[in-house]
C-alpha cells in the first residue's frame, strides 16, 4: 500500500505563503512559529466573503445510523477523493501520522493505525502524549466546524463535495487537545480562540484559509474577531 503521509507545512501554498500547518513550538507571548503574518491574514480576509450573521440551515446530522442524515458521509472515511483519501488508512490516522511526533504504528497495519506519538498542540501549546488507550486525549478538529459549514453553505453542496470537505486533510483538519475540541465544539472565531494567545494567528489563519478554499464565508462578527488577532501577528 501506498502510505500518504500529509505534510501539512505545505497546506496553504496555493492561499498564502505562510506555512499554515508547520509544526508549532513552545508557547511565548509572541506569535507562535509557524503563525501567518498579519498581511497574509488580511490577504486572506479580503477574499472572503461576509455574511452579517450565521443562519440556521435546517437538517444538520452528522450521525450515520439508522434514521439519521449522515450529512457528511460516515466519520473519517477513506472514501473520499482529496489527498489521502483511497489509501487504504482512515482519514482519522492520516492526520495522526501527519500532525504527531515520535509515531509507533500497530504492527501489521502497513504504517496506518497510529497507536502511541506526542502532540505539540496548536490550541493549547502543551506537549501531549497520545496513546490509542486514552484516545480522546488528542481529538481531531475540523477547524471551520460541520454544523457552521452547513448553516454557511455546505447544506447545497452534494453529498461528494460535504463528504470531501468532512475528510479535508490539507486544510481544515487538525489533531488537537480533546479537551480544547470539545470546548470548542462547532464555534467560529467571534466565540471561540485558542486558550493560549500565542496560537491565535495560526488558528484565525487556518480558518480563513478553510474558508477561501471553500467557498464558505464569515460573518461579520468572526470578521472583527479575526481582525483583533490579526493585529497582533508579526
Amino acid at each position: 500500500m501506498r502510505r500518504v503521509r500529509v505534510v501539512l507545512c505545505a497546506a496553504a501554498v496555493a492561499l498564502v505563503s505562510w506555512s499554515a500547518g508547520c509544526a508549532i513550538g513552545p508557547s511565548t507571548s509572541a506569535p507562535a512559529p509557524g503563525s501567518p503574518t498579519r498581511a497574509a491574514i488580511d490577504n486572506l480576509l479580503a477574499r472572503a466573503q461576509v455574511v452579517a450573521s450565521r443562519p440556521d440551515a435546517p437538517g444538520y446530522q452528522r450521525g450515520c445510523k439508522a434514521g439519521q442524515g449522515c450529512v457528511f458521509g460516515p466519520s473519517w472515511s477513506d472514501d473520499h477523493s482529496g489527498p489521502a483519501g483511497y489509501d487504504g488508512c482512515d482519514t482519522r490516522n492520516n492526520v495522526l501520522a501527519a500532525d504527531l511526533t515520535d509515531i509507533t504504528f500497530r504492527e501489521g497495519t502497513r504504517d496506518c493505525v497510529v497507536i502511541a506519538g506526542v502532540l505539540a498542540d496548536p490550541y493549547s501549546g502543551r506537549r501531549i502524549e497520545f496513546t490509542k488507550q486514552d484516545a480522546g486525549a488528542v481529538q481531531i478538529d475540523h477547524v471551520y466546524p460541520l454544523a457552521a459549514a452547513w448553516d454557511m453553505g455546505a447544506a447545497t453542496w452534494s453529498p461528494e463535495q460535504r463528504r470531501d470537505f468532512a475528510n479535508d486533510v490539507t486544510y481544515n483538519l487538525l489533531a488537537v487537545s480533546g479537551p480544547e475540541n470539545q470546548a470548542k465544539r462547532d464555534s467560529t472565531p467571534s466565540d471561540w480562540l485558542p486558550p493560549d494567545p500565542a496560537y491565535r494567528c495560526f488558528y484565525v489563519g487556518k480558518y480563513l484559509g478553510v474558508a477561501v478554499r471553500w467557498g464558505l464565508p464569515i460573518t461579520a462578527a468572526d470578521r472583527d474577531a479575526i481582525d483583533d488577532v490579526a493585529a497582533g501577528c508579526a
